[in-house]
This record gives structure tokens, sequence and C-alpha cells, in this order.
């Protein structure tokens, strides 16, 4: 998991293997590095939330590295405004917290008049407000944190949605095996050549054979920047916008249709690779 003690990273490692020993990682990076070099099991890493959107640095590090999605969680947050004993709302002029969560409390925030920093995690947030026992700033964390690091809870649930979820995905060296047997989801990643329409012809393999797709993300390609047909060597200018995209559809590796449209794509796509076929989590349906 990345972050401290008291992170919502920590309570969706519980959610997905409970009874585990979660071990804090400081940077997404190193939860990645952690299980490539045996050092734990499993990463449990957040991928999307509800209100915030898509955290794009695991989309990039999910292509970097070779680890394999193998479930999925989705973690309700109650963000709480922290701060130490003896500070009341009015003496704060500032909050901390990971930027996904200050999204999250934007509007709450705004009306409180507070100046928002950004941080690594939101419970290294509480942790920094509690260690410096810092009078005129506050953490937006979960209640957890609070007993972690013995802060006071000046207001519960800011976030600007109550329907606030963060889906976080489980990670491991080796896939699992798909089955049919209960709801799977695929994951994907693939790039194609630039040209009128071709996206729409990669998703038409999917609607042709009834597959559904839950999300699409595209990300820049970080190799270098490429020439267009038509460019001479003088001057002409680079293309610089090549993408890969992401794709989650509501299907199981097993299921012939799944396999008949990764084969159709794989005909034009320059690259494709599955990131995992996983059990979908129904807990909050």
């Amino acid at each position: 998991m990345q972050g401290v003690r008291g992170a919502y990273s920590e309570s969706a490692a519980e959610k997905a293997y409970p009874n585990c020993e979660a071990v804090p990682c400081e940077q997404f990076d190193t939860a990645f590095q952690a299980v490539e070099k045996w050092l734990v099991d499993r990463a449990v890493l957040p991928i999307e939330n509800s209100l915030g959107g898509s955290i794009h640095r695991n989309y990039d590090l999910l292509i970097r590295h070779r680890l394999h999605i193998v479930g999925e969680v989705k973690l309700a947050v109650k963000h709480c405004l922290l701060a130490n004993h003896g500070v009341e709302i009015g003496d704060l002029r500032r909050v901390l917290s990971h930027p996904q969560a200050l999204a999250q409390c934007e509007h709450t925030l705004t009306k409180m008049g507070l100046v928002r920093e950004e941080v690594d995690d939101t419970a290294g947030a509480a942790k920094h407000v509690a260690f410096h026992n810092l009078k005129d700033a506050g953490a937006v964390a979960s209640a957890a944190a609070a007993k972690i690091y013995d802060l006071n809870i000046l207001a519960r649930d800011i976030q600007d949605d109550s329907d606030n979820v963060t889906r976080f995905l489980m990670l491991a060296r080796e896939p699992i095996i798909p089955g049919t047997d209960r709801p799977f989801k695929t994951s994907i990643v693939f790039s194609l050549e630039e040209g009128p329409g071709v996206l729409f012809k990669a998703l038409a393999v999917f609607a042709l054979r009834q597959v559904n797709l839950t999300k699409i993300e595209s990300r820049p390609l970080r190799k270098q920047t490429v020439r267009t047909p038509d460019d001479s060597s003088n001057g002409a200018p680079n293309r610089y916008f090549d993408y890969h995209f992401y794709v989650d559809f509501e299907a199981s590796m097993a299921d012939v249709n799944a396999q008949n449209a990764l084969r159709h794509l794989n005909e034009f796509a320059t690259s494709l690779r599955v990131l995992g076929s996983y059990p979908v989590d129904t807990s909050m349906i």
C-alpha cells in the first residue's frame, strides 16, 4: 500500500485481504517495486475515484511494470478535517492532504476559507500536523488516522458528495486463472496508428460482440516524438500526441467473445497487452 498507517489504501488492503499485514510504501513506484522484488505478495493501489477521477500516475506505472491485476476493491471514502487538540476551525489557515482528497473536498474547504497544500498522502498529512504540533494547519484524512496520530476530528464527511468511492487494484507477480463462474472484468492497454476512425474501429471490436466497456483512459506515449509520414527532414514539425489507451470491459478472458474481440483488435493495434482478468467487486452494489 502507498502511504503511512491510517491511509485509505490500508483500509482497502484490509478489505481485500482480511487479517493481512499492510506494508506502507512512501510512493506508488515503491509499492510496484516491492512486489517485483518479492518483498510483499500484493500491492493494493488506487486507480480512480468517483469524484476526483483517474489516478494517472498509476496508469503510467501499470505500463512501465510487468505486474498483473488480480482483483479490485471499492472503498467508500469518508473524509474528516483533523487538527491538534485545542485547535478550532477558526484557528486554521491551511489544510494539508493528498491532491485527490483536496479535490474531493474542494467546495467545503473553499467555504471554510482554507488554503490547500498538497502532500503525498492523507495519513501522511495527519502525521505531519501531529508531529509538528501545528496550530494553523489541519489535515484531510480518515477517522482511523485521527486515532493513530491522536488528532481531534473537527468535521466529519466533508467530501463534496456523499457518494465518494475509490476503486483500488490488487497487483501481483503472476496472473490469476480467469473464470466464468462469477462476474469478471478485464483490463487491457493498447496503442494505434494515427488515422481517421482508427479509435472507432478499435472500440467497435467490442460492440460487435456485445462486450460492455466500463472505462477508457488515454495516456501519452513516453518514448519519443515521431515525424508524420509527409514530413521532410528539414525543420518539419514532430507529432507529439501519440497515446496508450487503457480499457476495462465486462468479460472474462475465458469468454470466447472477449478472446475474439482481442484477436480482432490485435490485427491492427501497434501494441496490445492484457493487464489482468479478475473478479468484479460487487460489494457496493
